[in-house]
């Protein structure tokens, strides 16, 4: 039995645990939003089952950038546009090399609300996600359900490109909100239980999908602001405002904070504060971990899962309740997960 399993069974024990023994149960993390695109980097989180096992982190969404060949890495601007059908060739592609190392490093796949309730107990899931939901071209049904077969359980709907769903935060906007395609995705992602993911998005956007979804919503990775910015620098851009956060926190949704050091510090307790700062303006409860491994390079402020350890020790250092940290740590992000799984809806 390796340790992973030992601490599995010892979470699954029946109630009238001492509370010594109770205080004593490890604290897993999750993580709403990671990447690694196989290429030669030092960033990228490979071989992934040791990389989680560091931070104890057993509920990781691992993002497939669904636009990545038709904008510039540098400047996030469009450089082209897919021709019918590349973007679904892509998204195929890389899914199957994305599953092939998932297999080869002996890991398992959320399908549904059961398999989070294991990451809970300490047996690492990941769960399947596209950033940019390009590879839907014009068919939402039958284009939804191919990545639900796939395996996919979370869809982030826009990243750096235009696609038939809406407009991306970064770049004027030109729509009133989502498309009627993409408010179709939004249903057909309820309906078959895919979690919704709003990063990227503009506000209209935002606010279109909360009045259409059935299930909560998360906004994976970025960080929130009082005062937005349609202007400066990328990642000011990318900031959303606390407004539209609350509004996703009150349909029970979550916000994920990323790891970018300019944003939000370049230590990691610096990081730790900032997602306690954000928990004070939405709710304990509407918080989590979003950390972009791997997306953002150099610039980011957590290197590896072992610092998302560092960050539950020191809040626990700090004196943060354990109920608090549990929920912030992987308990908000496997809640609004299970909540969008479960099916069926109308």
């Amino acid at each position: 039995m390796n340790r992973r399993e030992f601490l599995a069974g010892a979470l699954a024990m029946p109630l009238g645990l001492s509370g010594r023994a109770a205080a004593q149960a490890p604290i897993f993390t999750g993580d709403m939003h990671f990447h690694s695109f196989f290429a030669e980097s030092r960033y990228h989180a490979r071989p992934l089952a040791q990389s989680l096992a560091a931070g104890n982190t057993t509920l990781a969404a691992w993002s497939l950038v669904g636009d990545l060949l038709w904008f510039d890495v540098k400047t996030y601007k469009q450089k082209s546009e897919p021709k019918a059908g590349e973007a679904l060739g892509w998204f195929q592609r890389e899914l199957g090399r994305i599953k092939e190392h998932i297999a080869q490093q002996n890991l398992k796949i959320v399908r549904t609300p059961a398999d989070v309730d294991l990451a809970l107990r300490g047996q690492t899931h990941i769960v399947l996600t596209v950033e940019g939901a390009n590879f839907i071209d014009n068919n939402a049904a039958q284009r939804v359900k191919l990545a639900h077969d796939a395996g996919l359980r979370s869809i982030q709907l826009v990243h750096y490109t235009r696609n038939a769903i809406g407009d991306i935060q970064t770049e004027p906007s030109q729509l009133p909100g989502l498309t009627p395609l993409g408010k179709q995705v939004v249903r057909e992602c309820n309906r078959l239980g895919i979690l919704i993911d709003l990063a990227h998005s503009t506000e209209p956007a935002i606010a279109d999908a909360l009045s259409i979804s059935q299930a909560p919503m998360i906004w994976s990775h970025g960080s929130v602001t009082r005062q937005p910015s349609s202007s400066g620098p990328v990642w000011r851009r990318r900031q959303l405002s606390l407004e539209s956060a609350k509004a996703i926190a009150s349909k029970g949704g979550v916000v994920g904070l990323w790891s970018l050091a300019t944003d939000v510090g370049k230590t990691i307790e610096g990081y730790g504060d900032r997602m306690l700062e954000l928990a004070e303006w939405l709710g304990d409860e509407h918080v989590a971990f979003g950390t972009d491994l791997n997306g953002l390079g150099p610039f980011g402020v957590v290197s590896g899962y072992g610092d998302l350890n560092r960050i539950v020790q020191h809040w626990q250092r700090k004196g943060v309740a354990e109920a608090r940290i549990r929920k912030l740590a992987i308990e908000n992000y496997a809640r609004v997960l299970k909540a969008a799984l479960r099916v069926p809806r109308t």
